[in-house]
């Protein structure tokens, strides 16, 4: 049964003097702020998946975070937490900022952040709760874990949607985290599906090109920063560790992996250990993904051979279930995403950014829309163009909306209005062609790795903007002088 939240602590928010140690004392916190719904009783099979689709699908803004406990045939305490970032608040208090007023609060903090922001390496410890159960080689059975089955035709069961995988770079110290997909095949060997240009994926490469297996340790419970900092587009040979560290203020702690000595988070719930096999493939997918399809076919990709798993008491599997938007992540996928995006356009030059907003509809990728004070010939087209093609825009887009400075990038209501009267398609959107695509892409076909991307110039045209009609509505000074006098009609 579902928590009953009615008495919590509505809109209660504190500013902690330090930050969570861990993804538990993170949970406590959000459970004071009356955002996590505990749920006992839910199947792995398909059921924890459909329970997370109707709580997110019927609650877009500010859903709460789902703990699932009691699943049948396991262990009380085996738990499985989604949405963990997934409301505007948990995300603020996770980055440690104030309390937001909207989501754009939190997209302008991180952007201010990024300003002078430095990443913090982790610090190696010889123990942690991740070692208080370790598996090893014939021990393991990574269905000893309720590990989920998400979406009626997916392939397996699938351990890593949360997770990070965390792999080291053979020609250097970069460790690299990123978050791509995991199926269980059996007790000890899983499929790890990384799309062509991600690093998890060059770096696989490295190893097999030297007739090596790639060493590999996979979380699949940790600190939210963590997930945060690994599904995002980091500068490459930037650790996501010492990166979400800086969010953090400070030093995440790590033991190093048995097997290659890999860092893993002393504090994590869960992590497992091996290495991906060049020789031993097997089929992997479908998957309900983040666009909304299972979109990208079955193939035979290469396996990890687990050797080693790590894990605490009662540990929790972090889960993130993808599918038709919003699901359980793409709120603080949509915040981390524009964030970046505005600090790549302004790091390549870009004057004038008064916002940008990735939106959930098109899950923080494929409808991006940057708001500009467009200042000289030009500037919206170099504004839609950057927007498309910095590293965090750029992978598996779509359509690029600019917009000027009166528009909210984050106000679908603004932007369609905007896109409706003040562009002249013909005259005003741009089509980039090749761009970088993946297996993701359901308006692709297999084996095709590049799609196009729309540009939509939705500013003012600049050589009459000052002649264009103006807005119907309110002034600033009467709007505020009607609210001010009738705002109880509004329940205020």
């Amino acid at each position: 049964m579902a928590k009953d939240t009615s008495s919590a602590k509505k809109g209660t928010y504190k500013e902690y003097g330090a930050p969570h140690q861990d993804l538990r004392e993170w949970l406590d916190r959000v459970d004071t702020m009356g955002e996590l719904m505990k749920i006992d009783g839910a199947d792995w099979n398909l059921e924890i998946g459909a329970v997370a689709e109707m709580v997110y699908h019927s609650t877009p803004e500010d859903p709460p975070a789902l703990l699932f406990d009691n699943i049948p045939g396991y262990p009380k305490g085996f738990r499985i937490l989604s949405g963990m970032t997934n409301s505007i608040r948990r995300l603020a208090m996770t980055l440690r900022f104030p309390e937001p007023q909207g989501a754009m609060d939190v997209v302008r903090w991180y952007r201010d952040r990024m300003k002078d922001f430095e990443p913090i390496p982790s610090r190696f410890v010889n123990t942690g709760p991740i070692l208080e159960n370790v598996d090893r080689d014939e021990d393991v059975d990574l269905l000893k874990f309720p590990v989920p089955f998400l979406h009626e035709l997916d392939g397996g069961r699938y351990m890593g949607t949360g997770d990070l995988v965390i792999m080291k770079d053979p020609d250097s110290d970069w460790v690299n985290l990123g978050t791509y997909r995991v199926m269980v095949h059996d007790k000890n060997t899983v499929g790890l599906w990384m799309s062509p240009g991600k690093h998890g994926r060059l770096i696989r490469e490295k190893y097999f090109k030297q007739g090596k297996p790639c060493p590999v340790a996979i979380s699949v419970g940790h600190d939210p920063l963590m997930f945060l900092a690994a599904g995002n587009e980091i500068q490459y040979g930037v650790s996501e560790f010492s990166y979400a560290a800086g969010h953090r203020g400070a030093p995440f702690d790590m033991v190093k992996s048995e097997l290659h000595g890999l860092p893993i988070p002393a504090y994590g719930e869960i992590c497992i250990e091996g290495e991906i096999v060049q020789d031993d493939e097997r089929p992997e997918g479908p998957f309900g993904e983040w666009t909304g399809y299972y979109a990208s076919s079955v193939r035979e990709d290469p396996v990890v051979k687990i050797k080693r798993v790590y894990y605490r008491n009662n540990p929790i599997i972090t889960m993130a279930r993808p599918g038709r938007p919003p699901s359980d992540y793409t709120l603080s996928k949509s915040v981390i995403k524009s964030a970046l995006v505005w600090d790549q356009v302004e790091g390549a030059g870009l004057p004038g950014v008064q916002g940008v907003w990735c939106h959930q509809n098109g899950g923080g990728r494929l409808f991006n829309v940057i708001s500009i004070k467009n200042s000289y010939p030009g500037h919206s087209r170099q504004a839609g163009q950057l927007c498309c093609n910095v590293h965090a825009g750029n992978y598996l887009g779509r359509w690029v909306v600019v917009v000027d400075e009166d528009i909210d990038p984050s106000n679908l209501w603004d932007v369609t209005w905007a896109m409706a009267s003040r562009c002249d398609p013909i005259e005003d959107i741009d089509i980039t062609r090749r761009a970088w695509s993946g297996a993701l892409d359901p308006r692709k076909r297999a084996g095709d790795n590049f799609n196009s991307r729309a540009i939509v110039d939705a500013c003012r045209p600049y050589e009459w903007k000052d002649e264009f009609p103006p807005v119907a509505e309110s002034s600033p000074e009467l709007a505020a002088k009607t609210y001010d006098k009738w705002k109880h009609l509004l329940g205020k």
